[in-house]
């Protein structure tokens, strides 16, 4: 099974209506995003995915996150928790990946880093 990462970020704010603690409180983060992708085949150039149009796909679904409250996005349900944060990545990268020459089925997961030592990785279970 070949493995790539591209990464890619932005800058939002965000507050969490259902944490009690200073994460209830309007702040905002440097999020940096990391697309994990895989797969056992790779194309006649010897590239599983090409880097480039990984990142470009990665930065057009964040694109509409950058700068933003997180909360007036009601996908979040007004708590938008980095875990919120990955599975809309992901979803959003199963739609914008084929549009950009890239196979959906190789996308395996959406890491979300609100520090450089907090992260939440969300990914599809591929076994079922």
């Amino acid at each position: 099974m070949y493995s790539v990462r591209v990464e890619a970020s932005f800058a939002a704010a965000h507050f969490l209506s259902h944490y009690r603690g200073k994460c209830e409180n309007l702040h905002g983060h440097n999020y940096r995003v990391l697309l994990w992708a895989a797969g056992e085949t790779l194309d006649s150039g010897g590239m599983l995915a090409d880097f480039g149009l990984l990142k470009k796909s990665l930065k057009e679904v964040i694109a509409c996150l950058d700068h933003r409250n997180l909360n007036d996005n009601p996908v979040f349900q007004n708590d938008p928790s980095a875990e919120r944060i990955a599975r809309y990545i992901y979803d959003a990268l199963k739609i914008k990946l084929p549009e950009n020459a890239v196979k959906a089925s190789l996308l395996r997961a959406v890491e979300v880093f609100e520090t450089p030592d907090s992260m939440a990785r969300y990914e599809e279970n591929q076994g079922d």
